[in-house]
């Protein structure tokens, strides 16, 4: 059991990710944040974050050393020569573990999902993924399995793997908190996998670099 301060600042954390992630991240003001977490203190976000930014930043990455964590154990277990699945899963994996690992109902996926919608945060989050050397890695070496394949459809796949697998994750979040269904996090990781693979492995029928400067080589 962590102090006052620290519970008022959890609370805080899930207040601010479930409201978010459910009427987008500029919807939603201090004042609320603060008396949907119980707090009477409604300048409680600056107390505890100095800013709505530093709040919003601290909700992005509240899990980030776990996930972190377990890449680094998959990636440990990888062998000599890993296919395109197995470099994927590390990707994939640490998240679904992560959002598997929730209360239910979890917000988490559907906050990451708004984060997209706020231009301040896009950038953040790119450099967020690209700081971290294990992601940096496994991107690399899966891009490296499709070399055969145009640069810019390379790149502009690997974005839009980034969104799909995002919006993914919110979607069967969604459906698991509306249908009351049994979550398989599990299940739902391989089926991103298999999905995510057929998409960077899928043939060629035009070469054009549709999305340009847009489409980074990221999972941003």
């Amino acid at each position: 059991m962590g102090t006052y301060g620290d519970q008022a600042r959890q609370a805080l954390l899930d207040s601010a990710e479930e409201l978010f992630a459910t009427f987008g991240v500029d919807a939603v003001s201090n004042r609320r944040i603060a008396e949907h977490a119980g707090n009477a203190n409604h300048s409680a976000v600056s107390y505890h974050f100095g800013s709505r930014d530093a709040l919003v930043r601290a909700t992005m990455m509240r899990y980030s050393e776990d996930a972190r964590r377990r890449r680094r154990e998959l990636v440990e277990l990888l062998g000599p020569e890993p296919g395109l699945r197995d470099l994927l899963s590390c990707l994939i994996v640490p998240l679904t573990d992560q959002l598997a690992s929730l209360p239910s109902p979890s917000w988490r996926a559907r906050f990451l999902r708004q984060l997209r919608t706020v231009p301040s945060m896009v950038a953040t989050v790119a450099a967020n993924t690209t700081a971290d050397p294990d992601i940096v890695h496994l991107i690399g070496r899966a891009r490296a399995t499709v070399s055969d394949l145009p640069a810019s459809v390379i790149t502009g796949r690997s974005w839009l793997l980034g969104h799909m697998v995002i919006d993914a994750c919110a979607e069967y979040e969604e459906r698991l908190e509306r249908e009351s269904v049994e979550p398989n996090w599990t299940g739902f990781a391989y089926f991103l996998v298999d999905a995510c693979a057929g998409m960077l492995e899928a043939p060629v029928t035009s070469e054009g670099d549709f999305l340009g400067s847009r489409a980074e080589s990221t999972w941003a």
